[in-house]
């Protein structure tokens, strides 16, 4: 059980240095719409949670609030920055680089703004690539396109070597910007610094398109990522509805999560089936998969399916090893829903249209939508706030509409997805009309 010692952040010491935005933070104090600096965000949100504690108040569990400090333990006229982006390409990448370099000029006139290429491997001289100078007019329309300026990639770099480079460049704050294997890579240089007592601070920006790092509220680039989804079930709707038993297969991202077909599905609600890693199902039998679906044509003249891509696994053998960031290698569902659905209407002699639908790496690489840009950069703004206030070891988040700091420790202790008890499932059910059990 989560308690407040767990969400305690990491402070490179105190703010001596007066903020730019101190007039700004004032005697502001907590409402509806901000939370004061000597305020905290409650980690449950109801009465009956915070009963059950059974502590009392001041030792409730809760985040640190981001926003602006009205001193700061950095000196901006003097402040050296790097930022990283890291791991799989998600829409919002340059908004975010966009967002910090911005900030952290217009904001608090810090202009030593390094972008390191291609993720960690950037931190490591023997890789050879060559950093680049980040500034306004650098990044001023970044965010019209997709991928990042800066490059990425994956695996494991050595620690040592990075921290080297952060301190041979005189670097006080590095963002990183990833998922959960970046943020793990981000928390090892933040504990390197501070046995080396370096004054270098850690800050992440969460990044994952499958939406499934915990505690953060909702991950950037989703809200782009499910709308593109969307449109291709629309798209696999109107084939099916034209074909004779037309049938519409949509795979999209959601290695561990099913966050992206639950949201695309809800969307539109042109899906009849959705399939989701946390959600098991049967593919045989009256109550399978195959069987409903043959029903559910029988009945419409068509049927629609959403799949995530790490959906029923158990059904698969995957002998594919593991990629550059460690993650095994899935065995591919749509393939085997495609031939086990083909093959139960060839059997029959029946005719029938499969379309197969794979939008995941066009959805990856897309620019973020408006919504998203908006997200970024309010992400990016308290990422900046909290780096200039020396915080380190943490990602940002917003949690309920309330921006917070979470230590890096307690996002990457676990994954997170679709409750199947939760009312986001729950809505999924009543979207599709699909059975609750298919065991």
């Amino acid at each position: 059980m989560v308690t407040l010692a767990d969400l305690q952040v990491t402070r490179l010491g105190e703010g001596t240095v007066d903020s730019p935005l101190a007039a700004y933070v004032g005697d502001r104090s907590t409402n509806e719409y901000y939370v004061g600096e000597d305020d905290r965000v409650l980690f449950d949100d109801t009465l009956r949670l915070i009963g059950e504690r059974g502590v009392p108040l001041e030792e409730l569990p809760s985040f640190e609030a981001g926003g602006p400090r009205a001193r700061l333990f950095f000196d901006p006229a003097a402040t050296k920055v790097g930022i990283v982006t890291c791991g799989g390409l998600c829409p919002g990448l340059n908004d975010v680089i966009r967002a910090l370099t911005l900030a952290l000029y217009e904001r608090y006139g810090v202009t030593d703004i390094t972008g390191f290429r291609h993720g960690y491997a950037g931190l490591v001289p023997e890789h050879g690539f060559t950093p680049v100078q980040l500034t306004p007019e650098y990044v001023a329309t970044i965010h019209e396109r997709g991928g990042t300026v800066l490059g990425s990639s994956r695996g494991a770099q050595d620690v040592g070597a990075m921290v080297d480079t952060l301190q041979r460049r005189g670097i006080d704050i590095l963002f990183v910007i990833g998922g959960d294997g970046s943020m793990r890579g981000a928390h090892a240089l933040a504990q390197e610094a501070l046995a080396r007592e370096a004054g270098i601070a850690v800050v992440g920006v969460p990044k994952t398109i499958d939406n499934d790092i915990p505690h953060i509220g909702q991950s950037f680039g989703f809200q782009t990522a499910y709308s593109r989804a969307a449109q291709s079930i629309k798209a696999a709707k109107i084939e099916a509805e034209a074909a004779i038993n037309g049938i519409g297969l949509v795979k999209v991202m959601g290695r561990h999560a099913g966050f992206i077909a639950c949201y695309s599905a809800i969307a539109n609600h042109d899906a009849d089936f959705v399939l989701i890693p946390e959600v098991p199902f049967s593919l045989d039998g009256d109550n399978g998969v195959l069987a409903h679906i043959r029903r559910k044509v029988d009945e419409q003249g068509h049927a629609v399916i959403v799949v995530a891509e790490g959906a029923g696994q158990e059904h698969l053998s995957a002998d594919g090893g593991a990629d550059a960031s460690g993650n095994a290698k899935l065995a591919d569902i749509g393939r085997l829903l495609r031939e086990r659905i083909t093959a139960e209407f060839a059997e029959r002699g029946e005719e029938s249209l499969f379309r197969y639908f794979d939008p995941g790496y066009f959805i990856r690489s897309v620019p973020a939508d408006p919504a998203d840009s908006v997200y970024c950069a309010r992400l990016a703004h308290t990422a900046v706030h909290a780096g200039m206030a020396g915080r380190t070891d943490l990602v940002v988040g917003r949690r309920r509409h309330r921006f917070v700091h979470v230590p890096i420790p307690y996002v990457t202790h676990r994954t997170h997805g679709v409750s199947p008890d939760g009312d986001l499932w729950l809505s999924v059910l009543e979207s599709t009309a699909q059975p609750v059990d298919m065991t």
